[in-house]
């Protein structure tokens, strides 16, 4: 499975694409604060060009109108990581900028496993008031240890997360956090964490404020249903997201055994391996919660179960 079509929305906010040129540059100025501003280049394009369209944007818009912005090609994803050094550069002409997402682009631009990630330490560091943060691509993703207050929400989309960043994580420290969203993929696409290494996340300890927990796209479904069965951070949670992954009757079985689901709003086992009759328990035994065990599948004659994102 691949990623479709470019995002309408971010942050609460209609994505609009920023066009440099004269035209461009009106059309930016008449559309006011309430947009969540995507800029990207060209394939091929190379570095000068990114950083000629973001200059661009901000003297057109005024970069202190900026509250969301969505990176999208920064010309060869494939080889080069992402501008993460030009927008730390532009820290003092965004100070109101509360929303990032970097790496949105559709699978005709690039895959998401051939997506080039970086450090993203630094760019937490430079943007202490940034609340939402979405990444898209893991090849090369890191975090060394940081401490920010103020992010409220974190996404990592990927075909296959490096134990690395999910360490990285884990070593940091996120108090305002309330959603968590992670896909993991698959070992084949450098997915090599195990679940011990989510143990820091799954206790709860070091993310006080958290609600939402997805690990999604997740090769190892089962064996995180089972760790969640008895997470001291399921009991302070919301919403419950397994959606997209390989989670067969083991792991579906291990949840229904496990601590009380009832206090959930919502629990997303979408895109599952379970039969049908086990599937239903959730919505049987969970009747005040929003279960979605939709789109079943089927593992293959060798008992392979695949995930929806890999390549």
């Amino acid at each position: 499975m691949t990623i479709g079509g470019n995002i309408t929305s971010f942050a609460g906010l209609p994505v609009r694409r920023f066009e440099p040129g004269p035209a461009g540059r009106r059309d930016a100025r008449r559309a006011g604060r309430d947009v969540a501003w995507r800029i990207g280049v060209d394939y091929g394009d190379g570095e000068d060009r990114f950083a000629a369209t973001l200059d661009a944007l901000l003297d057109a818009v005024g970069g202190a109108t900026v509250r969301a912005l969505v990176i999208g090609s920064w010309g060869e994803p494939q080889s080069d990581g992402p501008p993460l050094p030009l927008l730390i550069a532009a820290r003092d002409r965004l100070p109101n900028l509360r929303a990032l997402f970097v790496g949105e682009m559709t699978y005709e631009e690039c895959e998401i496993s051939w997506i080039n990630q970086g450090e993203y330490a630094p760019l937490l560091g430079a943007f202490p008031a940034l609340e939402v943060l979405h990444i898209r691509g893991a090849d090369g993703l890191r975090l060394a240890p940081v401490r920010h207050r103020r992010l409220r929400e974190l996404s990592v989309e990927s075909g296959g997360l490096p134990a690395a960043f999910v360490r990285g994580l884990c070593d940091s420290s996120f108090p305002a956090l309330e959603d968590l969203e992670l896909w993991l993929g698959v070992q084949e696409y450098g997915a090599d964490a195990t679940v011990e290494n989510f143990a820091p996340i799954l206790s709860g300890a070091e993310l006080p404020a958290l609600r939402r927990l997805a690990l999604r796209n997740a090769e190892i479904a089962d064996q995180l249903a089972e760790a969640l069965a008895a997470a001291p951070v399921v009991a302070r949670l919301r919403s419950l997201d397994l959606s997209m992954g390989a989670l067969s009757d083991a792991g579906a079985e291990a949840l229904l055994l496990g601590q009380p689901l009832t206090h959930l709003r919502s629990l997303d086992l979408s895109h599952h391996f379970m039969s049908e009759d086990v599937a239903a328990r959730f919505e049987q035994e969970l009747p005040g919660v929003a279960v979605d065990v939709s789109d079943e599948q089927e593992a293959e004659e060798d008992g392979f179960r695949y995930v929806s994102v890999t390549e």
